[in-house]
């Protein structure tokens, strides 16, 4: 049974920086993608950014080029930089082995303008 832990959010002005982490525990192929998704109230849970066990990464048009996301074996991490109030969301953290999908409990991010 694999659990991912999520930390790291909380309320930061427009602008500024959060750091998100999540780690994986139990057993997990070794070829894997983790990634962060969000999901802000009365919407629709989104991709925000993957990255594989390889390294190739994907991110939405909507943080592109203002966020960073980084990972070793079982953690994940996600830089975002010049927060928009627009990211307020829960974030969840996912880890993906062929298509068999984990999720983190979520951790609330929350922008002030």
């Amino acid at each position: 049974q694999v659990q991912l832990v999520e930390s790291g959010g909380g309320l930061v002005e427009a602008g500024g920086s959060l750091r998100l982490s999540c780690t994986a525990s139990g057993i997990f192929l070794r070829l894997n993608t983790m990634g962060w998704y969000r999901q802000a109230p009365g919407k629709q849970r989104e991709l925000v950014a993957t990255i594989t066990s390889g390294g190739e990464t994907q991110y939405a048009d909507s943080v592109k080029g203002r966020s960073a996301i980084s990972r070793d074996k079982k953690t994940v991490y996600l830089q975002m930089n010049s927060l928009k109030p627009e990211d307020t969301s829960v974030y969840y953290c996912n880890l993906d082995q062929q298509s068999i999908m984990s999720w983190g409990q979520g951790t609330q991010v929350t922008v002030s303008s």
